[in-house]
Order: C-alpha cells, then structure tokens, then sequence
C-alpha cells in the first residue's frame, strides 16, 4: 500500500522482492513419465524425494512426470502459503488499503503454491514464469477437476484452479508503453488465451508466437494480487526514492496556497503518509483545484464527499492528496502533477495515464483500471485529474 504492507514488511511476506544469484542453483527440468494405474504407486514415486507433477486423469489413471536437477537454473516460489517452499509469501490486495477487521477476507483466491518463475543462471539472465509451485513434498497435484490434456508432442500440460495471468506491456516499461493482452499461463509454461471465467474447465486457445519470459513491466496476476515485474536494467532507469522525495521537497519549496484560506500547502513526508496532516494538499477530483482542507461545499448529506468547487462550481469528490511512494510504478522522472481519481494518489502524468488505461483483472471475470499504490478502482472521466495549483500571491 504505497510502498509497504500495512503491518510492515516481514521476512518472506514484503511489497518487493529482489531476485539475486542462488549460491548454488536449484532450478528442476522434466526428466522420466510414467503412466501409472494405481494411486499407491503414484503415491510411490512423489515420495522418492524428487521433485514431480502428477496429472489425474481418472480414478485409475495417473501420469507423473518426474522432474531432475538443473545446474543452469533458479527457481523461486510465489504463493499464500508460508511453508518452506515458498520465497515470496503474497496476501490479498485490499484495495484502498482498508486495513481494518472489517474487511478481513475469509476466503483467499490466492493459490497456496501460485506460481515458479524460473531464472536462467547465465547472461541474459532469461526469466520465465510457470503455473503453480512444488508443495513441501516437492509435488505439483493436478486433481481430476484441474483443466489439462496431453499435447500433440505427447508432454502433458494443465492450468491451476484460478490461474495465473500475465499482460507484457506493448513498448517496455516506458513513457511510450501501451498495454498489452492478458494471457494465461500453463503448468509447463505455454501460453493461452483467457477461458471464459478464472476457472473455467475448458482452456484458451494455444498462443504460439507468444511466451512465458517476463520483460520490464510485465504484470502477473494471480487472483486476488497482481505484482509488477521490474528487470535490473529497466529500475536503473527508473526515479529513485531520492528523486522521488526531491520532488516533493520542489513541489513544497513553490509554496502552492489554498485559493480561499490563503494557507500555504505541503505535501507530508514519505514516511508520514497514514495521518492527515493540517498543511496537507486536498483537490476536488472533478476539476483539479487544490485547496487546503475546509468544511463548506457540501451539496447533500447522502453523498458526504460530493462537494462544489469554490473556484469553478464543479461538483465532484473532495480528498486529501498523497504522494504516489513506490518508485517502482513510475515510467518516468516527471514532476508530480496528476492524481487519480477517486483515491488523490499523486505521480507524474505519463505514470498516472499508463496505469489509469490498464484493465486489472478484478474477482473471477471483471477487468478495470486500478490505482497502482492502493488498488482503489478509478473512476472519473479519463481516471485521473490534472492538478491545477496556486502559486504564492507575494
């Protein structure tokens, strides 16, 4: 939630995760099939210690593809789970960072064992993301009900329950970037076109000029948190947190004023992003006026925060702005002019109109455009404002 989970980031469960250089490498291939008619002899060999993906195709047939160790290779596991297996511990997204008891899910659609993303060991250092990740057991179980078949070249294939979906962008991650489409990726890495729900029995379409290496940008949504893959090269020429923060300092040193109480604005420091603070910028969302904070303009007391500009009568949502903090979602180093609309998060406006126009994909079958920093659903006419400032009067 703009730069850190709301307990704070702890051991495996983080906002970012760095993937380095395994001292010695741990990544598996597929190796031996076997084709087995019993459940005890499949239950044999998941427990031979070696890592395997067993497809259940009926009560009495099961093939178990039995995976070996690759030198060239580092895997690293995404998942809810907190066994050892997993790397990167994830948890559901609550948008608008409503952290409260409320809004606790009960339910999470988030796999236990989500996904693998396998790194090559050597220059360029290729990064591929699979479906699903090896349990404790070092097993990966597709049940009878999991969608999968047995391809023309003979190697089986499945999907996961709510699957795993990627969206490279069109152009990198870059001012110019556009986004791409939403596919679905397999168990062994293929990419498909969406099925009809998340958990649809039957699979996409086969994609076969497209595949499963992540690029700067790429998004990976595994149903109920979506995570944004940033490469070492694309974050060198990314804004920093330092960037980030003197832009800020730039923005508070022009001495924007409330246009009625005449009151100078700052926007609070990074680390004071939770508490309202009395200097703080506020901006009616429908036209981008910024004002300090007053308690006139309502326009009725059902909606309590439809309010009326005083310096252009629009009536619209009236909140308190924050600067956007990750520095990881900005495709460039411009000055913080924009906001979305409804949440007030604040960021350059080539950032602000690359993510206002992104469909995030949103429970089983919904896609829409979401703040980056809190997850809050955009709404407004084109997703987010331009802020129109006051300068000092002296």
């Amino acid at each position: 939630y703009n730069g850190s989970l709301p307990n704070g980031d702890r051991g495996r469960r983080k906002s970012r995760f760095a993937l380095y250089k395994r001292p010695k490498a741990n990544g598996v291939k597929p190796s031996t099939v076997h084709v087995i008619s019993t459940p005890q002899a499949s239950k044999a060999i998941s427990c031979k210690g070696q890592h395997s993906i067993s497809y259940t195709l009926s009560r009495n047939q099961t093939v178990v593809v039995e995976y070996t160790h690759d030198k060239d290779t580092d895997m690293f596991q995404v998942g809810r789970s907190t066994e050892s297996p997993i790397d990167f511990v994830v948890t559901d997204t609550i948008s608008g960072s409503q952290n409260n008891d409320e809004t606790q899910i009960t339910q999470s659609t988030i796999s236990r064992f989500a996904c693998r993303i396998v790194c090559d060991r050597s220059p360029p250092y290729t990064a591929r993301i699979f479906a699903a990740g090896f349990d404790s057991s070092k097993n990966i179980f597709l049940g009878e009900k999991a969608a999968k078949w047995k391809n023309p070249d003979g190697h089986m294939d499945g999907l996961t329950t709510n699957g795993v979906l990627v969206m490279h962008p069109k152009g990198g991650f870059t001012e110019e970037s556009k986004p791409g489409v939403w596919r679905e990726i397999s168990v062994c890495g293929d990419v498909y076109t969406l099925r009809e729900t998340r958990s649809a029995q039957q699979r996409g379409k086969l994609v076969e000029n497209e595949t499963n290496v992540l690029q700067d940008g790429s998004l990976i949504d595994l149903c109920g948190a979506t995570l944004l893959w940033r490469t070492a090269d694309g974050l060198f020429h990314t804004p920093t947190q330092k960037h980030i923060e003197a832009l800020r300092q730039e923005i508070n040193a022009a001495r924007p004023q409330c246009p009625v109480g005449l009151n100078t604005l700052a926007f609070p420091s990074i680390n004071r992003k939770d508490v309202v603070e009395e200097k703080q910028p506020w901006a009616y969302l429908s036209c981008g006026h910024v004002h300090g904070y007053h308690n006139w303009g309502h326009r009725s007391d059902t909606e309590a925060n439809e309010r009326e500009c005083p310096m252009c009568r629009t009536v619209g949502p009236y909140v308190p702005l924050w600067l956007g903090c990750e520095a990881g979602f900005y495709v460039d180093a411009g000055p913080p002019t924009h906001a979305f609309t409804p949440c007030g998060h604040v960021c350059s406006e080539k950032s602000a109109k690359y993510w206002s126009q992104i469909p995030l994909p949103h429970g089983t079958h919904a896609f829409h455009a979401a703040c980056p920093f809190c997850a809050t659903q955009l709404s407004g006419e084109h997703n987010c404002i331009k802020l129109i400032f006051q300068g000092p009067i002296d």
